[in-house]
C-alpha cells in the first residue's frame, strides 16, 4: 500500500508540472503574412461570401436545367353514386362507380422569346460577380488586417516609449525628494515632479487600453478565440522608400486593373442588360411540346382489372402556343424598370471609378508626404532626445528648475511619438500602394 501510495503521488506530482507547464507556454507569435493567410480560411465574412458565390452557382444549374423537359406521375382513386359521367368511357350511367387513373405527362419549352436562353447567360453574370465580391471581401479583410496590425505595432512601441517616461520620472520624484529635504527646491517643485510621474503612469496604462484594443480587433478578423492569446510579430526591415517611377496615372491604371470592384461593376451593367432582355421576351409567344400517358379502371366495366388498364392505355403528343395579348402592362413595366436599372448600373460604375482613384490619389499623396515627415520627424525626435539628456543633467546639477524638466520630457515625448506615427504611417501608404498594383503585403 505504501508503494502504490508513492507511486501515485508521484506521477499526481509529475501531471501538476505538465499541466503548468501547459498553461505557461508561450504564444504563438503571428507575422501579417501569417494573420492574412489565416484570416482568408477562416473569417466569417468571406465564408459568407463563399456561400453567396455558392448559392449563384445553384441558380446557375438551374438556369440552364430550365431547358430540360419535365415529367410528372400522377394516380387518383374515386368513387361516385348517382348521376354521374364514366371517368374512364365518358357514358352518363345511374350507379355507384369506382375508378382508378394512372398517368404521366411531360413538356418543353421550344422557345420563349429566348427568355431562358437570357436568363441562363444572366445567371452565369451573377456568378461572376458573386466571384469578384469573394475578391473584394477578401481584399476588405487583408487592408483591414494591414491598418490594425500596424496600429497595434504603433501602440505596442508607445507603451515602451511611456515606461521609458515613467521610469524616468520615477527617478526624477527620487532625486527631487533628495533636493526638497536638502532645503535646495520648494515643496511645489516636489508635487510637480509627483504629478508628472502620476501623468506618466497613467499614459502607460491608456497605451496598454490601446494595445489591446487593437488586438481584439485582429483576434475578430482572425476569428480566434476570446481566450487565446495572441502576440505580434515586431519589423525587422522599416524600409519603406516610395517607388516613383510609376506616376499617378499608371499607378491608377494599374489599380483598375487589378482591383475587382470595377469588373464587378462592368458585370452588373451586362446582368441588367440581360435582364432587359429576358423582359422583352415577355412579348412574344411561348411554343411548348407537351405529351402524356395513361390509363384507367371503372367498377362498371365487367372486363378486369389489368384488361381495362391495357385497353384504356392512351397516349398524347401535340404542341401549345401561348399568345401575350394583354397581361395589364406588367411586361411593359417590367421593360421599364430593367432600363432604368441599366442606367443606375452605369452611373454605379463611374461611381466605383471615382472611388478608385480617389483612393490611389490619396494613397499616393499621404504616402509622399509620410515619407517626409518620416525625415522631418526623424531629426526633431534627435533633437529633442539631445536636449532632454542636457535638461537632465541640468537638473540633477540644481540648475534646472522642475517645471522646465517636465516640459523638456513632454516635448522629447511628443517628438518619439511624432516619428513613430509617421513610420507607421509611411509603412502603411507604401503597402497601400504595392497592393493596389497588384503586389503582395509583406512586412
Amino acid at each position: 500500500m505504501k508503494l502504490y501510495f508513492i507511486l501515485a503521488s508521484l506521477l499526481f506530482v509529475q501531471f501538476s508540472f505538465a499541466q503548468e507547464a501547459s498553461t505557461t507556454t508561450t504564444p504563438k507569435v503571428w507575422s501579417l503574412e501569417e494573420c492574412i493567410a489565416y484570416a482568408l480560411e477562416n473569417n466569417i465574412t468571406i465564408k459568407d461570401a463563399v456561400l453567396d458565390k455558392n448559392s449563384a452557382a445553384v441558380d446557375y444549374s438551374k438556369s440552364k436545367s430550365a431547358r430540360l423537359p419535365n415529367l410528372f406521375g400522377s394516380a387518383s382513386q374515386n368513387f361516385s353514386s348517382g348521376n354521374t359521367i364514366d371517368p374512364i368511357t365518358s357514358d352518363y350511367v345511374t350507379d355507384q362507380i369506382h375508378s382508378t387513373n394512372i398517368g404521366i405527362n411531360s413538356s418543353v419549352t421550344l422557345f420563349q422569346g429566348k427568355q431562358i436562353t437570357n436568363q441562363v447567360k444572366q445567371s452565369k453574370l451573377l456568378l461572376e460577380q458573386r466571384i469578384y465580391q469573394e475578391e473584394i471581401e477578401k481584399n476588405n479583410i487583408v487592408l483591414n488586417l494591414l491598418e490594425n496590425y500596424l496600429q497595434a505595432l504603433y501602440s505596442k512601441e508607445n507603451i515602451a516609449i511611456a515606461e521609458s517616461n515613467l521610469a524616468a520620472s520615477e527617478k526624477e520624484v527620487l532625486r527631487a525628494k533628495a533636493r526638497l529635504d536638502a532645503g535646495t527646491i520648494a515643496l511645489n517643485d516636489y508635487t510637480e515632479a509627483q504629478s508628472q510621474a502620476a501623468t506618466n503612469k497613467y499614459n502607460v496604462i491608456s497605451a496598454k487600453n490601446e494595445y489591446q484594443q487593437y488586438i481584439i480587433v485582429l483576434k475578430q478578423l482572425l476569428e480566434l478565440q476570446p481566450i487565446q492569446e495572441l502576440e505580434i510579430e515586431t519589423i525587422s526591415n522599416e524600409d519603406s522608400a516610395l517607388n516613383l517611377e510609376l506616376n499617378r496615372v499608371e499607378l491608377y491604371n494599374k489599380a483598375l486593373d487589378f482591383l475587382p470592384e470595377l469588373r464587378a461593376s462592368t458585370v452588373n451593367i451586362a446582368a441588367n442588360e440581360k435582364e432587359l432582355a429576358i423582359a422583352k421576351g415577355g412579348y412574344l409567344p411561348t411554343l411548348s411540346l407537351v405529351g402524356s400517358m395513361g390509363s384507367g379502371y371503372t367498377s362498371i366495366n365487367d372486363n378486369t382489372f389489368t384488361d381495362q388498364f391495357n385497353i384504356n392505355f392512351n397516349q398524347k403528343l401535340g404542341l401549345s402556343l401561348n399568345i401575350p395579348i394583354f397581361n395589364r402592362n406588367q411586361t411593359k413595366a417590367a421593360v421599364e424598370t430593367a432600363t432604368i436599372n441599366i442606367e443606375k448600373a452605369e452611373i454605379q460604375k463611374q461611381i466605383t471609378e471615382k472611388e478608385i482613384y480617389k483612393k490611389v490619389e490619396t494613397t499616393y499623396q499621404n504616402a509622399v508626404s509620410a515619407q517626409e515627415q518620416v525625415i522631418a520627424s526623424e531629426a526633431s525626435k534627435n533633437a529633442a532626445e539631445e536636449s532632454y539628456k542636457l535638461a537632465q543633467k541640468k537638473y540633477e546639477l540644481g540648475g534646472l528648475s522642475t517645471t522646465d524638466l517636465v516640459i523638456s520630457q513632454n516635448t522629447y515625448t511628443n517628438a518619439q511619438q511624432n516619428y513613430l506615427q509617421a513610420k507607421y504611417l509611411n509603412i502603411l501608404y507604401h503597402q497601400l500602394l504595392q497592393f493596389y498594383q497588384g503586389n503582395d503585403i509583406k512586412l
